[in-house]
C-alpha cells in the first residue's frame, strides 16, 4: 500500500499518494496515468498552469490545475515530492523540489503563483519520501551555501555533520511562506526497508544515491534509469 498524507485523506474529491518501488505510480491512481502531463523535470523553478489532460509541460518542475481528472504527478528518487491541495479540494499543485530548487526558490514560485488567485493560508502541503538527515551526507560546501542563503537555525539545516535536512528546510520554508498546514508521508529513500521478502531485505524507495553508492562497490549492479517513483495528486470531480 502506498503512502499517503493525513492531511490530505480527508480532503474529499481529491485522491492522492506518494509510490515506492512495488508500485512506482501508486495503485490506485494508475487508471488515471494517461491524463499526466507531459513534463521534463529538470530541477527548476518552472510552475506551469495544466489545463488539460495530457497537456505539454517543457521543461518544469512545478505544476498546479483546477481541473478535475488530471493527474499532477512529479518523478522522484531522492528529491523531495511536494504535493499541495486548497482546503475545499477545488485547486491542486505538485512539485519536485532538490537541494538546487530548494536553495534557488521553487516554493516561493509556488506560494506566488497560489496568492496570484487564492492565498496559501487556504492550502496545506505534504512533503513525501525523500533523503534524509539520516544518509543524506552532503559535501560542506553545500551545506555552507544553505547555511548563507537561508536564515534558518543551522541545526535544522544540518542536525549532523554534513548531512542536509532538506524536508525540515521544506517545512520551515512552507510556514514562512503561510500554507495552513504541512505533513510528511514516508520515509528516507536511502534506508528504508521494504521488509523480509523471498529474496531477502530489500529496500522500499528507488534511490539515485544508494544506488551509486552500491554500484561502486559492485560495477556489474544494475542501474535505475526510468525507475523513479511518482508522487500524485488529483481532483476526481
Amino acid at each position: 500500500m502506498s503512502d499517503s498524507s493525513v492531511l490530505l485523506s480527508h480532503i474529499p474529491g481529491v485522491l492522492h499518494g506518494f509510490g515506492d518501488k512495488e508500485s512506482l505510480l501508486p495503485a490506485h491512481l494508475q487508471a488515471f496515468e494517461a491524463t499526466r502531463p507531459e513534463k521534463k523535470q529538470v530541477h527548476g523553478t518552472r510552475i506551469v498552469d495544466v489545463t488539460q489532460p495530457g497537456q505539454d509541460c517543457g521543461e518544469a518542475d512545478g505544476f498546479i490545475t483546477s481541473v478535475p481528472g488530471v493527474l499532477l504527478a512529479v518523478f522522484t528518487a531522492d528529491c523531495l515530492p511536494v504535493i499541495f491541495c486548497r482546503k475545499d479540494g477545488k485547486q491542486v499543485a505538485a512539485v519536485h523540489a532538490g537541494w538546487r530548487g530548494i536553495i534557488d526558490g521553487i516554493l516561493e514560485k509556488m506560494a506566488q503563483r497560489i496568492n496570484q488567485s487564492g492565498d496559501t493560508r487556504d492550502w496545506i502541503v505534504s512533503i513525501g519520501p525523500a533523503a534524509q538527515a539520516c544518509c543524506y551526507e552532503v559535501s560542506q560546501e553545500l551545506i555552507d551555501t544553505f547555511m548563507q542563503q537561508l536564515d534558518l537555525p543551522p541545526a535544522l539545516i544540518s542536525p549532523r555533520h554534513r548531512h542536509l535536512n532538506l524536508a525540515a528546510i521544506a517545512q520551515a520554508k512552507l510556514e514562512a511562506l503561510g500554507f495552513a498546514a504541512i505533513d510528511h508521508a514516508g520515509s528516507c529513500t536511502i534506508c528504508t526497508t521494504a521488509g523480509f521478502t523471498t529474496a531477502g531485505t530489500g529496500f522500499k524507495y528507488t534511490s539515485f544515491r544508494r544506488n551509486s553508492h552500491q554500484r561502486e562497490k559492485d560495477p556489474s549492479h544494475p542501474g535505475i534509469s526510468g525507475r523513479n517513483q511518482q508522487s500524485a495528486i488529483m481532483i476526481l470531480r
